[in-house]
């Protein structure tokens, strides 16, 4: 595993292909295929159809051998699994397109897909393009002149398939292979494909004379085509497809009038207007074809003769429920946010939240300030995250919810928050001046709004690696949807996270009902720095498993320092209260802190670099890392699987398994069941186990599946587990 930088950077997903295992050879044409073998060298040879539980996918001849300096076609074919789509070249307003990396013998090239016409995919106010059900992407292959008769060459093709429903998509990488024999004839069409291969060839939509031109007119772009095929007048439906997801709004209608000599469609800009030259497909009841309208006036004879109807999408999937299905993902959102309070994860957090409702209880105005100022840090903060996590999986990361504890700097800039949250509430130095009231004392909190403001960053940056019940579905609807709908889910979530302290803070009633402030307060504040304390604790344990030994020195050091900064800091404030300049103090206090910053930089830097120790087995629950094919090994045994999606950084992850899945009577049921148990960590950055995690609808962990033999889908068990629930999944179900 390699750890993940802290990266806030930009836009889509689209994953390394992974090997898979290799299956028997069919040859393509009747009879054994005889001759030497051309191919890469590099042992990924997965002839005939790959599969995942969404997607089949192979690659088909047009004929069934090729001849020296010949141009064949192969295509890919994909079986989807109902209610399941791939993409377009253009996939529209969300998804991304199906990419092929090649790997081919010496002197053989492949040219770009030829895409065939894709179907409009509505899905709420969005709209996409692609391909469902059946279909074959075909391509041009170029076979040398020097191909010798009787060879076979060996294409491979590492192909990614973003395969999605109306509620989560999922990367699906596979490696695809064809032995290509090599003749001196005439090769007749390969069955049962090549007659397909060939219609879809021979009408794939390509320029065919038609003029075109664009002008921006009234906050619209008008596109006129004239000339070639369209001239005439008997075009009755019209769409236009085009190949950049920036000049259209894919999702407006596009409306248009049918002229002597070609048709008018009045669209809607994207984020381009009609600076540039608009490329795409033409799409028309009589067919379609590549156009390119060139800036300029609108040609004559494109309107007179009536208006165009929509072009019909008979494979389009229905458009309705997409506002209930967002309806439903707020609602989870809010439910899972509430419910992420009770969380492990949270609890350091509380004791700042008390701290601040202690000390304002019985000043409603100041309450409902810093609840307020607690709720909009709350939003804020997951704004940010959501905002980072959407842009990284945009920009080809596989990341999921909580990965910034992925990062060995974050965990390091944390545990020295934590810490200096500590000693700020156990009186070491104090934050703000007007902190030193009789009736309160040093509490863990900025002046004003802004401590509340920051307790509600805090909050959500330590609450983010749990994930709650209703929280996966909410997320992993979330990640589909389009930015401006999935960071309303996120905010819905953390209003959900806010929500307690916020009703407590704009309650007079409530309020009323805590002690009023007093000497208590002040042992209060001492006691709430331990929860701080354990928090930054938990955090050096985390960056020790991510960085190993060394670092972790280093780390420990930049804490004493920061340690020593923060007394020094003390003692200055003492100082200036009594009237004095501690110019000394205070120049050591900040020399002492740039240093603790610089150290944690380099801890962070060479625990990025560390090789990760071993995780151990301990407990008498023995595990094996988790694999995909160590999976796919066990069931193809007929035996049960247990797996374990963890991290160490997950507080909730750490509770079950002391909880449940150390016990010895667990252990005794998966031997019964003669099962495997498989451990995949999370704690350091795994792109396998994001997949799987995506595959399963979630964006973090934990998650635990349980495979039975003779089921494909596996169950997902509760978040929270207990003994009994373990030990249930694992008997045999009728």
């Amino acid at each position: 595993m390699r750890s993940l930088p802290l990266l806030f950077g930009l836009l889509w997903l689209l994953l390394s292909a992974g090997a898979v295992a290799a299956q028997p050879v069919t040859g393509p044409v009747a009879g054994p295929v005889a001759g030497p073998v051309a191919g890469p060298a590099t042992g990924r040879v997965a002839f005939g159809p790959q599969r995942t539980e969404r997607i089949e996918a192979e690659l088909v001849p047009l004929s069934q051998w090729a001849a020296p300096g010949s141009t064949t076609v192969v295509a890919v074919r994909q079986k989807i699994a109902p209610g399941w789509h791939t993409y377009w070249r253009n996939p529209g307003d969300s998804g991304g397109a199906t990419s092929l990396t090649w790997t081919l013998p010496a002197g053989v090239a492949a040219d770009p897909i030829l895409w065939p016409l894709p179907r409009r995919q509505r899905l709420m106010s969005l709209m996409n393009y692609g391909y469902s059900g059946e279909v074959l992407l075909p391509v041009p292959i170029h076979v040398p002149a020097s191909a010798r008769p009787g060879e076979v060459l060996t294409l491979t093709a590492d192909a990614l398939f973003l395969v999605c429903s109306d509620q989560m998509c999922v990367p699906q990488p596979l490696t695809l292979s064809l032995a290509l024999p090599v003749r001196e004839d005439a090769a007749p069409l390969a069955r049962p494909w090549g007659a397909e291969i060939e219609r879809l060839v021979e009408t794939a939509p390509r320029p065919a004379g038609i003029e075109a031109r664009l002008t921006g007119r009234d906050g619209r772009l008008v596109l006129t085509a004239t000339g070639g095929p369209l001239a005439g007048g008997d075009v009755g439906q019209a769409y236009f497809f085009p190949y950049d997801g920036d000049r259209i709004d894919h999702a407006a209608p596009q409306t248009g009038q049918v002229g002597p000599d070609g048709l008018t469609l009045s669209l809607t800009p994207g984020k381009r207007g009609a600076d540039t030259a608009l490329t795409g497909l033409l799409a028309t009841d009589k067919g379609a074809w590549e156009i390119e309208a060139r800036p300029g006036p609108p040609l004559p004879g494109a309107q007179g003769r009536g208006g165009l109807a929509p072009l019909q999408d008979e494979d389009a999937p229905p458009s309705g429920g997409g506002a209930w299905r967002f309806v439903q993902a707020m609602g989870l959102a809010l439910l899972g946010g509430l419910v992420l309070n009770l969380m492990p994860c949270v609890f350091p957090v509380l004791a700042m939240k008390a701290a601040s409702l202690s000390a304002a209880a019985h000043d409603p105005r100041r309450a409902r300030r810093d609840g307020l100022a607690f709720a909009a840090g709350v939003l804020a903060s997951f704004l940010v995250l959501a905002g980072a996590l959407l842009a990284l999986r945009a920009a080809g990361q596989a990341v999921g919810w909580g990965f910034q504890l992925q990062s060995p700097g974050v965990v390091a800039a944390l545990a020295l928050t934590m810490l200096l949250v500590g000693l700020n509430l156990s009186g070491v130095f104090h934050v703000g001046a007007g902190l030193q009231s009789a009736g309160s004392g040093p509490l863990s909190r900025l002046p004003g709004a802004a401590g509340a403001f920051f307790t509600g960053v805090l909050a959500v940056v330590v609450a983010a690696p749990c994930t709650a019940p209703f929280m996966a579905a909410a997320l992993g609807a979330a990640l589909v949807l389009a930015w401006p709908l999935a960071l309303a889910v996120f905010l819905m979530l953390g209003l959900g996270l806010a929500l307690p302290y916020l009703a407590i803070s704009l309650s007079p009633a409530l309020l009323a009902r805590l002690p009023r402030p007093g000497a208590w307060m002040t042992r209060l504040k001492g006691v709430l720095a331990f929860p701080m304390y354990g928090a930054a604790l938990w955090l050096v344990w985390v960056f020790t498993k991510q960085g190993g030994i060394d670092a972790l020195g280093l780390l420990l050091t930049a804490a004493l320092l920061l340690a020593f900064a923060a007394w020094l800091t003390g003692l200055a404030q003492d100082a200036r209260q009594h009237g004095r300049r501690p110019a000394m103090a205070t120049i050591c206090a900040a020399l002492s802190g740039v240093l603790a910053l610089g150290l944690a930089g380099v801890a962070a830097g060479a625990a990025r670099t560390a090789d990760p120790a071993p995780a151990g087995e301990g407990g008498p629950l023995a595990a094996q890392p988790w694999s995909a094919a160590a999976t796919a090994q066990a069931r193809a045994e007929g035996r049960p699987v247990l797996v374990n999606l963890t991290a160490d950084w997950c507080v909730t992850c750490k509770i079950n398994e002391r909880a449940a899945l150390s016990s010895p009577r667990v252990a005794q049921a998966i031997k019964r069941a003669n099962a495997l148990y498989l451990v995949g960590d999370w704690t350091r950055r795994d792109d396998a186990i994001t997949r799987e995690l995506q595959a399963h609808g979630r964006s973090g962990v934990p998650l635990y599946l349980v495979y039975r033999p003779g089921r494909t889908e596996p169950e997902i068990l509760p978040q929270l587990l207990t003994e009994g629930v373990v030990i249930d999944a694992l008997k045999p179900k009728s």
